[in-house]
């Protein structure tokens, strides 16, 4: 069998098992009581299954029971551990509602599970200033462990329109693939291609298509983590291995809109003197829908943007583009959107502008009908009863 042939095959198979455990897990959602309910900063309409993180966690781990006998069993062991207490603890968090801090536990301790247990750490930052590595010796553990938390709650902020994270987290996932190819790392690009097919499966029942007017499942804190655990994973493995160097710093550019979103967003809320948890309608895509761009417009533009700057970044480092004038470039991103958006409504205004240059004249979520507190029709009628 040809390699190409596996690998299609594989990922059509977690494609399938993905969704078809979403469209199983859809009647159990109201029993289970794993369902997002419309109130507040929520604009949904309809009480909706957070039930995607649990279909895209069994996509995940058939990668892992395949690899099995390809990968040392310590590694594969590893993810799914950690990827389990991450995802129960975020289901936990679906139906209950825990406070913060057991997160943020359940991160580092998926974080201390990658690094001791699978061996996968930040041990340097790429050539920053100048020919020497910039090694982070004994603070290499504390800093994947920042690092990883910083991933996981920076997709958990941006997941709050239809198939935005998702999205953009595939598109992330694409773009690790390609860079991990080109260096000759197959394996890693197999295993990020793998796990965008388990992502894929969820878009179909998370985006907005002509003929499904809003999304049927949500991923909710249990599909975010599991999700920003991915790209870590695949960063780290990617950045960190010495057969296959790759720049550290193109990492912050594979997912530029949630990492900026959330930097900005914790020091602005700090310096407030707020938690960096809060809830509030100040991320980017709450400003794009209140220009005038629907869900699935937002999603789509932020998710260009994003590979739009992966593939010049990892085109700039393969031209010979220092380093460190990638993060300064970071930076200045990070600085600018913090000065755009201090201001509400300049922010609003930008977003307007841009849509209307665009060319997207009437805005998707214009028609949206009023928030109701019901349970979603289901895919087959009755199976999920109206509170």
């Amino acid at each position: 069998m040809s390699l190409l042939l596996e690998y299609t095959l594989e990922a059509t198979s977690i494609f399938i098992v993905t969704g078809v455990l979403l469209k199983a897990l859809h009647p159990l959602a109201l029993q289970w009581k794993l369902l997002d309910l419309p109130h507040g900063r929520k604009d949904h309409a309809y009480a909706t299954p957070v039930t995607g993180g649990v279909a895209m966690l069994a996509g995940v781990l058939l990668i892992s029971i395949w690899d099995l006998g390809r990968s040392a069993p310590t590694t594969m062991v590893s993810f799914s551990l950690a990827a389990i207490v991450l995802s129960a603890v975020g289901l936990w968090d679906d139906r209950c509602d825990v406070r913060w801090y057991w997160r943020i536990l359940a991160q580092i301790g998926a974080a201390l599970i990658m690094i001791y247990g699978a061996d996968i750490r930040v041990e340097h930052l790429g050539t920053l200033f100048g020919q020497e590595r910039v090694s982070l010796g004994v603070f290499a553990v504390p800093f994947t462990v920042f690092a990883t938390v910083g991933i996981i709650n920076a997709v958990n902020m941006i997941d709050g329109a239809d198939g935005l994270a998702g999205l953009l987290v595939a598109a992330a996932l694409l773009m690790l693939a390609l860079a991990a190819a080109r260096i000759g790392n197959s394996g890693l690009a197999r295993h990020a291609l793998l796990a965008a097919s388990a992502v894929a499966a969820f878009l179909l029942y998370n985006m907005r298509f002509p003929w499904q007017v809003r999304a049927k499942a949500f991923m909710g804190n249990a599909g975010s983590a599991l999700l920003g655990l991915l790209i870590a994973w695949v960063c780290f493995r990617l950045t960190q291995n010495p057969r296959y160097p790759v720049a550290p710093v193109l990492a912050l550019w594979l997912l530029p809109v949630p990492i900026i979103d959330c930097l900005v967003l914790t020091v602005r809320r700090m310096s407030q003197g707020r938690s960096p948890f809060s809830a509030s309608r100040e991320h980017v895509h709450h400003l794009m829908q209140d220009g005038g761009f629907g869900p699935t417009q937002c999603a789509l533009v932020l998710t260009v943007a994003s590979l739009i700057c992966g593939l010049a970044a990892d085109q700039a480092l393969h031209l010979g583009v220092p380093q460190s004038a990638l993060l300064i470039a970071f930076i200045a991103a990070c600085v600018a959107w913090y000065a755009i958006s201090a201001r509400r409504p300049r922010a609003v205004a930008l977003f307007g502008r841009m849509r209307r240059r665009l060319g997207i004249a009437h805005p998707l979520h214009a028609g949206t009908p009023p928030v109701r507190l019901q349970a979603p029709p289901p895919v087959r009628p009755a199976r999920l009863p109206k509170r």
